[in-house]
Protein backbone atom coordinates (compact mmCIF):
# COMPACT_ATOMS: atom_id res chain seq x y z
CA UNK A 1 0.00 0.00 0.00
CA UNK A 2 1.26 3.47 -0.91
CA UNK A 3 0.67 5.93 1.93
CA UNK A 4 1.11 9.70 1.90
CA UNK A 5 0.40 12.20 4.66
CA UNK A 6 -0.93 15.65 3.85
CA UNK A 7 0.40 18.02 6.51
CA UNK A 8 -2.26 20.72 6.41
CA UNK A 9 -3.94 22.43 9.37
CA UNK A 10 -5.55 19.05 10.04
CA UNK A 11 -3.21 16.33 8.71
CA UNK A 12 -4.64 13.25 7.04
CA UNK A 13 -3.48 10.19 5.16
CA UNK A 14 -3.93 9.20 1.53
CA UNK A 15 -3.92 5.44 0.98
CA UNK A 16 -3.46 4.01 -2.52
CA UNK A 17 -3.86 0.26 -3.03
CA UNK A 18 -5.78 -2.06 -5.30
CA UNK A 19 -8.70 -3.58 -3.40
CA UNK A 20 -8.60 -1.10 -0.51
CA UNK A 21 -12.34 -0.39 -0.78
CA UNK A 22 -12.75 -3.42 1.47
CA UNK A 23 -10.54 -1.75 4.09
CA UNK A 24 -12.65 1.36 4.60
CA UNK A 25 -14.31 0.00 7.74
CA UNK A 26 -11.01 -0.83 9.41
CA UNK A 27 -9.54 2.53 8.42
CA UNK A 28 -12.59 4.46 9.62
CA UNK A 29 -12.46 2.63 12.96
CA UNK A 30 -9.18 4.38 13.68
CA UNK A 31 -10.74 7.79 13.07
CA UNK A 32 -14.31 7.72 14.40
CA UNK A 33 -16.02 6.52 17.56
CA UNK A 34 -17.52 3.02 17.73
CA UNK A 35 -21.18 2.99 16.79
CA UNK A 36 -21.01 6.23 14.81
CA UNK A 37 -23.20 6.58 11.76
CA UNK A 38 -21.65 6.71 8.29
CA UNK A 39 -23.71 8.45 5.63
CA UNK A 40 -22.51 7.24 2.24
CA UNK A 41 -23.08 9.80 -0.52
CA UNK A 42 -22.90 8.54 -4.10
CA UNK A 43 -24.41 9.07 -7.53
CA UNK A 44 -26.68 6.92 -9.67
CA UNK A 45 -23.74 5.49 -11.65
CA UNK A 46 -21.39 4.62 -8.80
CA UNK A 47 -23.80 3.50 -6.06
CA UNK A 48 -24.90 0.30 -7.88
CA UNK A 49 -21.24 -0.66 -8.36
CA UNK A 50 -19.66 0.01 -4.98
CA UNK A 51 -22.09 1.24 -2.32
CA UNK A 52 -22.96 -2.22 -1.01
CA UNK A 53 -19.28 -3.19 -0.76
CA UNK A 54 -18.43 -0.01 1.15
CA UNK A 55 -21.43 -0.29 3.47
CA UNK A 56 -20.63 -3.90 4.33
CA UNK A 57 -17.07 -2.99 5.26
CA UNK A 58 -18.28 -0.13 7.45
CA UNK A 59 -20.96 -2.27 9.09
CA UNK A 60 -18.43 -5.02 9.83
CA UNK A 61 -16.40 -2.39 11.70
CA UNK A 62 -19.41 -1.50 13.85
CA UNK A 63 -20.75 1.55 12.04
CA UNK A 64 -24.39 2.09 11.15
CA UNK A 65 -24.77 3.16 7.51
CA UNK A 66 -27.22 5.17 5.43
CA UNK A 67 -27.04 5.76 1.68
CA UNK A 68 -27.89 8.98 -0.18
CA UNK A 69 -27.84 8.89 -3.98
CA UNK A 70 -28.38 11.61 -6.55
CA UNK A 71 -28.50 11.70 -10.38
CA UNK A 72 -25.02 11.44 -11.86
CA UNK A 73 -23.56 14.44 -13.66
CA UNK A 74 -22.20 17.95 -13.16
CA UNK A 75 -25.71 19.41 -13.42
CA UNK A 76 -26.49 17.83 -10.02
CA UNK A 77 -23.68 19.76 -8.32
CA UNK A 78 -25.93 22.60 -7.27
CA UNK A 79 -27.63 24.08 -4.23
CA UNK A 80 -30.89 22.22 -4.85
CA UNK A 81 -29.18 18.82 -4.55
CA UNK A 82 -27.18 20.02 -1.58
CA UNK A 83 -30.40 21.00 0.19
CA UNK A 84 -31.75 17.48 -0.40
CA UNK A 85 -28.58 16.08 1.16
CA UNK A 86 -28.91 18.39 4.18
CA UNK A 87 -32.50 17.18 4.65
CA UNK A 88 -31.36 13.57 4.45
CA UNK A 89 -28.67 14.18 7.08
CA UNK A 90 -31.25 15.75 9.36
CA UNK A 91 -33.68 12.86 8.84
CA UNK A 92 -30.86 10.46 9.77
CA UNK A 93 -30.29 12.42 13.00
CA UNK A 94 -26.68 12.92 11.98
CA UNK A 95 -24.52 14.29 14.79
CA UNK A 96 -21.01 15.71 14.97
CA UNK A 97 -19.67 12.30 15.98
CA UNK A 98 -20.98 10.82 12.70
CA UNK A 99 -19.31 11.14 9.31
CA UNK A 100 -19.88 11.27 5.58
CA UNK A 101 -18.30 8.98 3.01
CA UNK A 102 -17.98 10.61 -0.42
CA UNK A 103 -18.09 7.63 -2.80
CA UNK A 104 -17.69 8.63 -6.43
CA UNK A 105 -16.12 11.16 -8.72
CA UNK A 106 -15.40 14.85 -8.44
CA UNK A 107 -19.04 15.94 -8.31
CA UNK A 108 -19.72 13.62 -5.39
CA UNK A 109 -16.54 14.54 -3.54
CA UNK A 110 -17.03 18.28 -3.97
CA UNK A 111 -20.67 18.28 -2.93
CA UNK A 112 -20.43 15.73 -0.09
CA UNK A 113 -17.35 17.53 1.20
CA UNK A 114 -19.18 20.85 1.22
CA UNK A 115 -22.08 19.23 3.08
CA UNK A 116 -19.59 17.92 5.65
CA UNK A 117 -17.99 21.37 5.96
CA UNK A 118 -21.30 23.11 6.65
CA UNK A 119 -23.73 20.65 8.25
CA UNK A 120 -23.71 21.26 12.03
CA UNK A 121 -20.87 23.69 11.23
CA UNK A 122 -18.63 20.81 10.27
CA UNK A 123 -18.49 17.02 10.53
CA UNK A 124 -15.84 14.55 9.41
CA UNK A 125 -15.75 12.94 5.99
CA UNK A 126 -13.77 10.38 4.04
CA UNK A 127 -13.02 10.73 0.35
CA UNK A 128 -13.36 7.50 -1.65
CA UNK A 129 -12.76 8.64 -5.23
CA UNK A 130 -13.75 6.18 -7.95
CA UNK A 131 -12.83 8.09 -11.13
CA UNK A 132 -9.37 8.84 -12.42
CA UNK A 133 -10.00 12.58 -12.25
CA UNK A 134 -11.09 12.48 -8.62
CA UNK A 135 -8.31 10.09 -7.60
CA UNK A 136 -5.49 12.23 -8.97
CA UNK A 137 -6.95 15.64 -8.25
CA UNK A 138 -10.25 16.65 -6.66
CA UNK A 139 -10.26 14.25 -3.68
CA UNK A 140 -7.06 15.75 -2.26
CA UNK A 141 -6.65 19.23 -0.83
CA UNK A 142 -9.93 20.00 0.90
CA UNK A 143 -11.61 22.15 -1.74
CA UNK A 144 -15.36 21.57 -1.56
CA UNK A 145 -18.06 23.38 -3.53
CA UNK A 146 -21.16 23.44 -5.68
CA UNK A 147 -21.81 25.35 -8.90
CA UNK A 148 -23.99 28.36 -9.63
CA UNK A 149 -25.39 29.27 -13.06
CA UNK A 150 -22.83 32.09 -13.04
CA UNK A 151 -19.85 29.76 -12.69
CA UNK A 152 -18.22 26.60 -11.42
CA UNK A 153 -17.46 26.00 -7.72
CA UNK A 154 -18.54 29.48 -6.64
CA UNK A 155 -20.09 28.37 -3.34
CA UNK A 156 -17.78 26.27 -1.21
CA UNK A 157 -15.36 25.91 1.67
CA UNK A 158 -11.92 24.60 2.50
CA UNK A 159 -12.56 21.46 4.58
CA UNK A 160 -9.92 18.77 4.69
CA UNK A 161 -11.06 15.12 4.73
CA UNK A 162 -10.07 12.78 7.54
CA UNK A 163 -8.85 10.19 5.03
CA UNK A 164 -8.56 9.65 1.27
CA UNK A 165 -8.86 6.02 0.16
CA UNK A 166 -7.88 5.39 -3.47
CA UNK A 167 -8.55 2.00 -5.08
CA UNK A 168 -7.11 2.00 -8.63
CA UNK A 169 -9.26 -1.05 -9.48
CA UNK A 170 -12.31 1.21 -9.72
CA UNK A 171 -10.75 2.68 -12.88
CA UNK A 172 -11.52 -0.62 -14.62
CA UNK A 173 -15.23 0.19 -14.63
CA UNK A 174 -14.78 3.61 -16.28
CA UNK A 175 -15.84 4.19 -19.87
CA UNK A 176 -13.14 5.46 -22.26
CA UNK A 177 -14.72 8.91 -22.01
CA UNK A 178 -14.27 9.15 -18.24
CA UNK A 179 -10.77 7.71 -18.35
CA UNK A 180 -9.82 10.35 -20.91
CA UNK A 181 -11.45 12.98 -18.72
CA UNK A 182 -9.05 12.10 -15.90
CA UNK A 183 -6.09 12.14 -18.24
CA UNK A 184 -6.73 15.83 -18.83
CA UNK A 185 -5.74 16.47 -15.20
CA UNK A 186 -2.82 14.01 -15.37
CA UNK A 187 -1.40 15.89 -18.36
CA UNK A 188 -1.85 19.11 -16.39
CA UNK A 189 0.37 17.78 -13.59
CA UNK A 190 3.09 16.95 -16.07
CA UNK A 191 2.79 20.42 -17.57
CA UNK A 192 3.05 22.36 -14.32
CA UNK A 193 5.52 20.35 -12.26
CA UNK A 194 6.92 17.14 -13.79
CA UNK A 195 8.56 17.00 -17.21
CA UNK A 196 9.43 13.38 -16.41
CA UNK A 197 5.75 12.48 -16.01
CA UNK A 198 4.85 14.32 -19.22
CA UNK A 199 7.62 12.52 -21.11
CA UNK A 200 6.48 9.15 -19.79
CA UNK A 201 2.88 9.86 -20.81
CA UNK A 202 4.20 10.63 -24.30
CA UNK A 203 6.26 7.44 -24.56
CA UNK A 204 4.06 4.92 -22.72
CA UNK A 205 0.38 4.12 -22.22
CA UNK A 206 -0.79 5.56 -18.90
CA UNK A 207 -2.72 2.35 -18.15
CA UNK A 208 0.57 0.45 -18.02
CA UNK A 209 1.72 2.40 -14.94
CA UNK A 210 -1.59 3.60 -13.55
CA UNK A 211 -0.96 3.20 -9.77
CA UNK A 212 2.39 4.98 -10.11
CA UNK A 213 0.84 7.78 -12.17
CA UNK A 214 -1.92 8.27 -9.59
CA UNK A 215 0.63 8.36 -6.77
CA UNK A 216 2.86 10.87 -8.57
CA UNK A 217 -0.02 13.24 -9.35
CA UNK A 218 -1.30 13.00 -5.77
CA UNK A 219 2.17 13.64 -4.38
CA UNK A 220 2.58 16.76 -6.52
CA UNK A 221 -0.74 18.08 -5.26
CA UNK A 222 0.14 17.13 -1.67
CA UNK A 223 3.32 19.19 -1.78
CA UNK A 224 1.60 22.22 -3.28
CA UNK A 225 -1.35 22.08 -0.86
CA UNK A 226 1.01 21.85 2.11
CA UNK A 227 2.72 25.03 0.95
CA UNK A 228 -0.52 26.90 0.23
CA UNK A 229 -3.59 25.33 1.82
CA UNK A 230 -5.88 28.31 1.19
CA UNK A 231 -5.07 28.88 -2.47
CA UNK A 232 -3.48 32.31 -2.19
CA UNK A 233 -0.32 31.70 -4.21
CA UNK A 234 1.42 28.51 -5.32
CA UNK A 235 -1.77 26.44 -5.23
CA UNK A 236 -3.14 28.53 -8.09
CA UNK A 237 -0.69 26.67 -10.34
CA UNK A 238 -2.96 23.63 -10.03
CA UNK A 239 -5.48 25.58 -12.09
CA UNK A 240 -3.43 25.57 -15.27
CA UNK A 241 -5.97 25.45 -18.10
CA UNK A 242 -8.85 25.95 -15.67
CA UNK A 243 -9.53 29.67 -16.16
CA UNK A 244 -10.54 29.10 -19.77
CA UNK A 245 -11.72 25.55 -19.12
CA UNK A 246 -14.19 26.64 -16.46
CA UNK A 247 -15.38 29.40 -18.78
CA UNK A 248 -16.09 26.82 -21.48
CA UNK A 249 -17.95 24.59 -19.03
CA UNK A 250 -20.07 27.56 -18.01
CA UNK A 251 -20.81 28.50 -21.63
CA UNK A 252 -21.93 24.92 -22.30
CA UNK A 253 -24.13 25.05 -19.15
CA UNK A 254 -22.01 22.27 -17.58
CA UNK A 255 -23.17 19.88 -20.28
CA UNK A 256 -21.61 18.54 -23.51
CA UNK A 257 -18.01 19.41 -22.59
CA UNK A 258 -16.67 17.51 -19.56
CA UNK A 259 -14.19 18.97 -17.08
CA UNK A 260 -11.13 17.15 -18.38
CA UNK A 261 -12.00 18.03 -21.97
CA UNK A 262 -12.51 21.70 -21.08
CA UNK A 263 -9.25 21.86 -19.13
CA UNK A 264 -7.38 20.31 -22.05
CA UNK A 265 -8.73 22.90 -24.46
CA UNK A 266 -7.98 25.62 -21.90
CA UNK A 267 -4.37 24.46 -21.59
CA UNK A 268 -3.91 24.67 -25.34
CA UNK A 269 -5.56 28.09 -25.69
CA UNK A 270 -3.59 29.74 -22.90
CA UNK A 271 -0.28 28.12 -23.90
CA UNK A 272 -0.65 29.06 -27.54
CA UNK A 273 -1.29 32.66 -26.49
CA UNK A 274 1.65 32.72 -24.04
CA UNK A 275 3.93 31.07 -26.59
CA UNK A 276 3.13 33.73 -29.17
CA UNK A 277 3.74 36.39 -26.50
CA UNK A 278 7.22 35.01 -25.94
CA UNK A 279 6.46 33.79 -22.41
CA UNK A 280 6.58 30.07 -23.19
CA UNK A 281 9.20 27.93 -24.90
CA UNK A 282 8.41 27.43 -28.61
CA UNK A 283 6.84 24.07 -29.43
CA UNK A 284 5.19 23.61 -26.02
CA UNK A 285 1.67 23.96 -27.40
CA UNK A 286 2.32 21.34 -30.05
CA UNK A 287 3.46 18.80 -27.47
CA UNK A 288 0.36 19.42 -25.34
CA UNK A 289 -1.90 19.04 -28.38
CA UNK A 290 -0.24 15.77 -29.38
CA UNK A 291 -0.61 14.32 -25.88
CA UNK A 292 -4.26 15.33 -25.66
CA UNK A 293 -4.90 13.61 -28.98
CA UNK A 294 -3.11 10.48 -27.76
CA UNK A 295 -5.53 10.17 -24.85
CA UNK A 296 -8.68 11.01 -26.79
CA UNK A 297 -9.13 14.60 -25.65
CA UNK A 298 -10.04 17.61 -27.79
CA UNK A 299 -7.49 20.35 -28.37
CA UNK A 300 -9.76 23.11 -29.70
CA UNK A 301 -13.24 24.57 -29.49
CA UNK A 302 -15.22 26.81 -31.83
CA UNK A 303 -16.37 29.21 -29.08
CA UNK A 304 -15.21 32.77 -29.72
CA UNK A 305 -12.39 34.21 -27.64
CA UNK A 306 -14.62 37.18 -26.78
CA UNK A 307 -17.23 34.87 -25.24
CA UNK A 308 -14.62 32.83 -23.37
CA UNK A 309 -12.92 35.93 -21.95
CA UNK A 310 -16.27 37.35 -20.86
CA UNK A 311 -17.15 34.06 -19.13
CA UNK A 312 -14.07 34.29 -16.88
CA UNK A 313 -15.56 37.19 -14.93
CA UNK A 314 -16.06 35.06 -11.80
CA UNK A 315 -12.68 33.32 -11.94
CA UNK A 316 -11.43 32.70 -8.40
CA UNK A 317 -7.85 33.70 -9.29
CA UNK A 318 -8.99 37.29 -9.81
CA UNK A 319 -7.77 40.02 -7.47
CA UNK A 320 -9.69 43.23 -8.10
CA UNK A 321 -9.19 44.09 -11.75
CA UNK A 322 -6.27 41.66 -12.12
CA UNK A 323 -6.45 38.04 -13.25
CA UNK A 324 -3.64 35.66 -12.33
CA UNK A 325 -3.06 33.50 -15.38
CA UNK A 326 -1.23 30.19 -14.94
CA UNK A 327 1.36 29.86 -17.70
CA UNK A 328 4.22 27.53 -18.57
CA UNK A 329 7.78 28.61 -19.17
CA UNK A 330 8.27 25.09 -20.54
CA UNK A 331 6.90 21.61 -19.88
CA UNK A 332 7.29 20.93 -16.15
CA UNK A 333 7.71 24.57 -15.13
CA UNK A 334 4.78 26.91 -14.42
CA UNK A 335 4.34 30.42 -13.08
CA UNK A 336 1.67 33.02 -12.31
CA UNK A 337 1.31 35.88 -14.76
CA UNK A 338 -0.87 38.75 -13.52
CA UNK A 339 -2.75 40.54 -16.28
CA UNK A 340 -5.35 43.33 -16.16
CA UNK A 341 -8.71 41.76 -16.90
CA UNK A 342 -9.26 44.36 -19.61
CA UNK A 343 -6.29 42.91 -21.51
CA UNK A 344 -7.37 39.25 -21.40
CA UNK A 345 -9.31 39.34 -24.66
CA UNK A 346 -6.45 40.89 -26.61
CA UNK A 347 -3.96 38.46 -25.02
CA UNK A 348 -6.10 35.52 -26.20
CA UNK A 349 -6.92 37.01 -29.58
CA UNK A 350 -3.27 37.29 -30.50
CA UNK A 351 -3.49 33.52 -30.64
CA UNK A 352 -6.48 33.56 -32.97
CA UNK A 353 -5.02 35.90 -35.59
Amino acid sequence: MKELTVNTSRPYRILIEEGCLNEIGAQAAGLFSPGAQAVVVSDSNVAPLYASQVEKSLQAAGFATRLFTFPAGETSKRLATLEQLYSFLAQCNTTRSDFIVALGGGVTGDMAGFAAATYLRGIGYIQVPTTLLSQIDSSVGGKTAVDLPQGKNLVGAFWQPRLVLIDPLTINTLSPHYFADGMGEAIKYGCIRSAALFNRLEKEDARSFLPQMIAECVDIKRQIVEHDERDTGERMLLNFGHTLGHALEKLYHFETLSHGQAVGVGMVMITRASERAGLTHAGTTGRICALLRKYGLPESDSTSMDAIAAATNNDKKSEGGTLNLVLLSQIGESFLHPIPRTQLTSFLKEDAQ
